[in-house]
């Protein structure tokens, strides 16, 4: 389904310290993996399911890298079946593309752009198959 908020990311300017903060306070599970440019932690609020989805229906688990710009708040990320159309699209209502369309790994590809009021919003898109 497209348009539906999937994930979430909150950056940090010490990764370490924000992992303890959200583990301690809420519970949440941190997982680092390394990435180009930097670490990225996996932020698990809920239970997973086989597929790494999570199991409860409107749920959304999220991540957390080091706070850079554009990344100074936290930003929501909205599945789309195009990255490119929406980008096109977001630029024709005022809005205008942050970071290209860039792959994550065997998890998909992502975007960011920012709306007609200046928000920072990420898109991501699954792989195909």
């Amino acid at each position: 389904m497209e348009g539906k908020v999937v994930h979430f990311e909150i950056p940090a300017k010490n990764l370490k310290r924000a992992q303890s903060f959200y583990k301690d306070v809420f519970g949440w599970q941190m997982n680092e993996i390394p990435m180009e440019g930097g670490a990225y932690v996996m932020a698990t609020t809920t239970p997973l399911d086989e597929n790494q989805r999570p199991k409860e229906p409107g749920a959304i688990n999220g991540g957390m890298m080091k706070q850079r710009k554009p990344f100074t708040g936290p930003v929501i990320t909205i599945q789309v079946d195009d990255i490119d159309e929406s980008l096109k699209a977001v630029k024709q209502k005022g809005g205008k593309a942050v970071e290209k369309k860039t792959p994550i790994g065997e998890f998909g590809f992502s975007a960011y752009f920012k709306d007609c009021e200046g928000n920072l919003v990420g898109l991501f898109t699954p792989p195909k198959g």
